[in-house]
């Protein structure tokens, strides 16, 4: 493919992921005027927000499977298509029941964005498989950051809240046009070996299976990691640290911008200095010792630097390397190994609040500890992944002519 064809692709491709982050933070962002729309209180609407999370796990692994079968364009068309009733019809509709399915297809387009993306991203970018994954996170970070200026220059203006819904239709309307002369690589294609440069594909099986199951674990866990930190951080701080609500929310705003940075330096170091399973094992102990340092010393300086730390390093694209590493290891099956990996990775946002509710009745510090916990478990597979990846591996018979 062209090299000019190959960008415009990317580009497109990325843009979607910019309205991914805006919908995820939207009915948030939205909730008063959501709630007086549908004449019911924040609870309710919180309900209908957790419909993205099921739409999500619905379909993932199937589209994963059936991407590989029948094209990722298509999934890429499938899942700006679905997005666009939620964004119109949430707007327009009176009823909690029809916006939970509208979030459910939401979720759903989630899962077919990803499940053409990624695979056409590896793809494409061979050479960079991690890189190119980990800018999806760049890309979705902005969305999610400039909604909320995009709500409130509207409300400050008394504008029509539906104009942020209408703005992530117009976007994807125009780049669904944009994508229909976009050239998509041939899907499934793996390097013809070499003996000088074997592959993870090469290993025997049982190191396959091994490696396969330890970063599906990862998936779980990764997520799990700094999920509870988002979802717990100003809790943390205003119950533990006893900070005013505003500086305990400035911690979340520092873990945000944490994790843009931690995408551009990750982007940056990966392959140039670092090798993915390497840096995999850095990020997960650095991300250990600040959740560490913020469970042990609850101030908020320490607060204010482990958020920063976390952003960088949790939430800075270290879920696409383990998807990286995952993918090298059936490089035919892209699709459905994206499918089993966000699968666990979404069953820890679901599976996590189970624990974490119990903790809160009794201490909201546990729930710190408990997030050591994990930490320290990404931190023994990301180990076990890079002793795997160290054996010696098999010699590769060089293809005759």
């Amino acid at each position: 493919m062209a090299t000019r064809q190959r960008w415009l692709t990317t580009i497109s491709l990325y843009v979607n992921y910019m309205v991914y982050g805006m919908a995820i933070v939207i009915l948030a962002q939205n909730m008063a005027s959501l709630g007086h729309q549908w004449q019911v209180g924040t609870a309710e609407v919180s309900y209908v927000i957790s419909s993205l999370g099921i739409g999500h796990l619905l379909v993932l692994y199937v589209a994963g499977i059936l991407s590989d079968r029948w094209g990722r364009k298509l999934f890429v068309n499938l899942g700006i298509l679905a997005y666009l009733p939620f964004f119109i019809g949430i707007v327009f509709c009176h009823s909690t029941i029809m916006a939970y399915a509208l979030g459910v297809l939401a979720g759903m387009a989630n899962s077919f964005l990803d499940a053409g993306t990624y695979p056409t991203l590896m793809e494409l970018f061979p050479e960079h498989e991690a890189s190119a994954n980990i800018m999806i996170k760049a890309f979705s970070s902005v969305g999610e950051l400039s909604l909320p200026l995009i709500v409130a220059a509207l409300d400050a203006n008394g504008r029509w809240y539906g104009w942020s819904f209408m703005l992530g239709a117009v976007i994807l309307i125009a780049n669904l046009i944009f994508m229909q002369w976009r050239q998509f690589p041939k899907r499934n294609q793996v390097p013809k070996p070499v003996a000088t440069t074997p592959t993870e594909s090469a290993r025997p099986v049982r190191f396959r299976t091994l490696q396969a199951t330890l970063l599906t674990s990862f998936g779980y866990v990764g997520m799990a990691t700094f999920y509870l930190i988002s979802q717990w951080l100003t809790e943390y701080g205003t119950e533990v640290v006893h900070l005013t609500l505003l500086r305990a929310r400035l911690l979340v705003s520092v873990y945000s911008t944490g994790s843009i940075l931690g995408v551009l330096l990750t982007a940056l170091v990966v392959n140039r200095w670092l090798k993915p399973a390497w840096f995999m094992v850095v990020d997960t102990v650095i991300s250990l010792l600040a959740l560490l340092a913020m469970a042990a010393v609850p101030t908020f300086w320490v607060l204010f630097s482990g958020s920063l730390i976390i952003g960088i390093s949790a939430t800075g694209g270290v879920l696409q390397i383990g998807l990286t590493l995952m993918s090298d290891l059936y490089p035919a099956h892209k699709g459905r190994v994206l499918g089993i990996y966000y699968t666990a990775s979404g069953l820890a946002s679901f599976t996590i609040p189970l624990v974490t509710g119990g903790l809160a009745k009794t201490s909201i510090h546990q729930i710190m500890w408990f997030d050591v916990g994990i930490a320290v478990v990404g931190v023994l597979c990301a180990l076990a992944v890079l002793a795997l990846r160290r054996q010696p591996q098999p010699a590769l018979a060089v293809e005759s002519d």
